[in-house]
């Protein structure tokens, strides 16, 4: 592969991003100095799907308190998520419908690709019988995968980028048509995209409709996100997750804050925030894990160094928290790096377990070479 220069130190490697042209030993030690730059090209990767460069701050705006970039949206001006605008002085989706949702979804049989599969009622034995049709996976049942077309992230590498192409529907979903989706055999819903956060209030009424219509039978309620949302709104989604035997997902991407912003565009201070909030939860309801942890293993930025401070992290709230290091596949602006390899992995799980984590796996290991 070909190597990138950095353009800080000089340093050429293959894991040196070329949109990004920094490498991670720059962006811990210099970050301040280089956050000009940083931000420069997340303006530029955000202005080509249309979307605000930056999280707005007008004075007299209007402001949104969804998620932690706290937008202050002037009249005519759209929030960092491109869906939420000023219009006359009041905040409003971009689209006629202000009840509807920009969402996608699908059912998918259990049990599923899912960050948590592994110690999740949907493919394990956990949550029998309580939360599970099954002591062991659910075959026969399925999951209302429910993407959202929003992010209040920006990542560089997003896995899932189409989303920024479908932000303005031309129907968007009421929480009760989302909820209809719903039949015996869904056994649980999971909101990813994207990310929910966004749209969360949406997807909290989809999940009480849901769950009211059920009558009894079970349907959890999952999540899968940056964890950047307002703490009061996790709050919400952590109850409904927690009384349906459902799990939240948290995708720490990175520990440093400099090389998160680099990657992502925001600061990670909130998800952490939030991580630890929700760890005070596990032991109201120790099984099935309500709270679950992964990380993307990004070549030359989210090395074995990050996975062990954010498993320190996690083992600070609660060692028993399942923790998923994922392998990377490129993409979007980091389609020039390479997969992870399996030394990268190996070593990532190896640090992860000497932080005293009880649970750590590799997931989609197909993709290391």
């Amino acid at each position: 592969m070909k190597k990138n220069a950095c353009i800080n130190c000089g340093k050429e490697e293959t894991t040196i991003s070329s949109f990004l042209r920094l490498c991670y030993q720059c962006l811990r030690s210099e970050f301040p100095r280089l956050l000009s730059h940083i931000q420069k090209l997340h303006s530029e990767s955000r202005s080509k799907f249309g979307l605000p460069t930056h999280a707005p701050r007008t004075e007299d705006g209007v402001r949104c308190n969804i998620c932690t970039n706290q937008c202050r949206i002037g009249i005519g001006e759209k929030g960092f998520c491109g869906i939420r605008e000023n219009r006359e002085g009041k905040l409003r989706p971009i689209w006629s419908q202000s009840r509807a949702a920009s969402v996608d979804w699908y059912w998918d049989p259990l049990p599923t690709n899912c960050v948590a599969d592994w110690v999740c009622p949907g493919g394990s034995s956990a949550g029998y019988p309580e939360f599970s049709y099954a002591d062991g996976p659910e075959y026969g049942y399925k999951n209302l995968a429910v993407f959202y077309n929003a992010c209040s992230f920006n990542c560089l590498f997003c896995q899932n980028w189409h989303y920024r192409q479908r932000l303005s529907p031309a129907s968007p979903t009421t929480a009760e048509e989302l909820a209809s989706q719903v039949d015996d055999r869904t056994s649980c819903i999971c909101y990813f995209g994207g990310d929910p956060t966004p749209q969360i209030v949406h997807a909290l009424q989809v999940s009480r409709i849901a769950r009211s219509r059920a009558q009894g039978k079970i349907v959890r309620i999952c999540w899968e996100t940056n964890g950047s949302m307002n703490p009061r709104l996790l709050d919400r989604a952590a109850e409904l997750s927690l009384s349906s035997g459902g799990c939240v997902k948290f995708d720490l991407k990175a520990w440093d804050e400099g090389v998160h912003t680099a990657l992502t565009g925001v600061s990670n201070k909130q998800t952490l925030a939030n991580f630890q909030r929700l760890s005070s939860l596990i032991e109201q309801r120790p099984d099935p894990p309500l709270l679950i942890a992964s990380t993307l293993m990004v070549p030359g930025y989210v090395d074995e160094e990050e996975v062990r401070n954010i498993a320190r992290f996690i083992s600070q709230c609660d060692p028993s928290i399942p923790y998923a290091l994922l392998a990377f596949h490129p993409q979007f602006y980091f389609s020039d790096l390479p997969r992870t390899s399996r030394a990268q992995a190996e070593r990532c799980l190896k640090a992860a377990q000497e932080m005293g984590l009880q649970r750590v796996r590799i997931g989609n290991v197909h993709l290391l070479w």
